[in-house]
């Protein structure tokens, strides 16, 4: 470490993503002049498996032409509705349906698995589990994230995740710390505020938190939320703050392991003290690793800004040491130079029968009804109302093709009508969507986190109950919207491997 350069150090400080399904110039010119010491992959990187495990070998090869000190290749795969790798892998449901089905001996057996492929593909940093407590039933972005509305919940489901992930050789990340579970706001688009006291904080949002550092987890991941409980700066979100990452994380609670920042390109940053200032101001605080997941303008001003604040004495270079020792050990405790020895046919070792046949049980077993099940009659057509996401954010994903509950229900031999209609229906989708209701003899609709869009409510509330089935696709709150429908059902996920299970569940097929 010691006999590093300035600029080679500063380097393994930033994590940074790119576009494309192959290494670009842009993630080129990162590793090779600035020297970058880790990338993170999203959808926009990943079409199969093999090109995965190939562009991840491809980033490795290219920096180990500029160093002996691999990359940190990170994902978010916490399964559900933020999984960046679908096809051909071993589907993971979200964190809540987890808890849903009931069992945590299985979700730490099959987080292992699929971690356990994650590591065949080349990566070896997992920005999960998420051990925020969900309990604000308006939280936009945590939801069914989260492993449940109590502690103890989050720290049953949430440690057995944890053990999962680092057993298959993968670094652990919990986030967000020191808690996103009871906001209103997303911190991709503002600035959160949760207002509590220190004793009710102590109790809940930090408690899983302190349990996760006990189990020895690798790394965590920063919140951008403001707790004035804890930062006495209004406009300080956690990310920033001394007085979080340092007093509270590193000296209350004895962290020594990595820090992450969430990218710094959320709002919560870039809209208020902007990403490069964010940045240094973050590594101030006393984090490790900072993440911008997309402009290069900005990674490149990242580092420059760094290496000036050293230069005029703002950081001092054995602060930059301090981070690069914590980083070189996870690297190192994380086997991550076996790079090589990673098998270039990743078809055999990923998406197996037994393992597939456990992601289908579980699928299934986290589905719940409220009320006595009633299920669809097969013989008679059905108008299926699918409320979807139709801009793409790091959460929100636009379905494709047939993934919907339509093609799956079609798929199993009913005549299907579907209707796609945005998460804000206007009133001409509105007169359309009551019309086809009004003719057909069973109509299911799929809602999308209904809780928090009026648009969808009115439609709820005005379809005829009697021959609806209501199909909560993300938040399972919204079976709470609709008590006349005839069936309401939830998966805590609007993914291909739940819309199948919940097609089943509909039809009363079992696995």
């Amino acid at each position: 470490m010691q006999a590093l350069p300035l600029r080679h150090k500063i380097g393994q400080l930033l994590m940074a993503g790119f576009d494309g399904h192959e290494p670009d110039a842009h993630i080129e010119r990162l590793i090779r002049q600035h020297h970058l010491g880790g990338v993170i992959l999203f959808r926009r990187n990943i079409q199969a498996p093999a090109q995965t495990a190939a562009l991840n070998r491809r980033l490795q090869e290219i920096n180990a032409e500029q160093s002996d000190i691999p990359l940190l290749i990170a994902v978010d795969q916490e399964g559900g509705v933020v999984a960046r790798i679908e096809a051909g892998v071993t589907p993971l449901p979200s964190a809540l349906a987890f808890r849903t089905a009931g069992s945590a001996v299985d979700c730490e057996a099959l987080t292992q698995i699929a971690n356990e492929e994650l590591r065949v593909l080349g990566f070896n940093v997992n920005f999960a589990p998420v051990l925020d407590v969900n309990n604000n039933r308006r939280n936009p972005v945590i939801g069914v994230r989260a492993y449940g509305e109590t502690v103890a919940e989050v720290c049953e489901y949430g440690l057995a995740a944890q053990r999962g992930i680092q057993s298959a050789g993968i670094a652990a990340t919990a986030k967000h710390f020191p808690g996103h579970g009871d906001t209103a706001v997303d911190s991709h688009l503002g600035l959160p505020r949760v207002g509590h006291e220190r004793a009710r904080l102590e109790a809940v949002e930090l408690a899983p938190f302190r349990a996760a550092i006990a189990a020895g987890v690798d790394a965590i991941m920063s919140a951008h939320v403001v707790f004035p409980a804890f930062e006495p700066d209004p406009d300080t979100p956690s990310t920033l703050s001394p007085a979080v990452m340092t007093g509270l994380l590193r000296r209350e609670l004895g962290f020594d392991g990595v820090v992450f920042t969430d990218c710094l390109e959320m709002a919560a940053i870039a809209e208020g003290v902007g990403v490069v200032e964010g940045a240094v101001r973050a590594f101030k605080a006393g984090v490790d690793v900072l993440l911008v997941s997309h402009r290069e303008d900005r990674q490149v001003a990242v580092i420059e800004a760094l290496c000036a604040a050293v230069e005029k004495g703002e950081i001092s270079e054995a602060r930059i040491d301090e981070s690069l020792a914590r980083i070189l050990k996870l690297k190192q405790a994380r086997g991550m130079a076996g790079w090589r020895a990673l098998p270039f046919d990743v078809a055999s070792h990923i998406a197996q029968p037994q393992s597939l046949a456990l992601s289908r049980r579980i699928h299934a077993a986290a589905i719940v009804w409220q009320g006595e099940p009633i299920r669809l009659d097969p013989v008679q057509p059905v108008l299926v109302i699918t409320l979807e996401v139709r801009e793409h954010t790091e959460i929100d994903v636009v379905s494709v093709g047939e993934d919907t509950l339509g093609g799956c229900l079609a798929n199993r031999g009913m005549t299907v009508r579907e209707l796609r209609l945005p998460l804000a229906p206007s009133t001409a989708d509105m007169v359309v969507a009551l019309e086809h209701a009004r003719d057909a003899g069973q109509v299911v609709c799929v809602s999308y986190n209904a809780v928090l869009w009026p648009e969808q409510q009115a439609l709820l509330a005005a379809l005829p109950g009697s021959k609806t089935w209501l199909v909560a696709g993300r938040l399972p709150y919204d079976m709470d919207l609709q008590p006349q429908a005839r069936g309401r059902l939830a998966g805590c996920s609007n993914r291909p491997a739940m819309l199948l299970a919940l097609a089943d569940a509909l039809l009363a097929r079992q696995e």
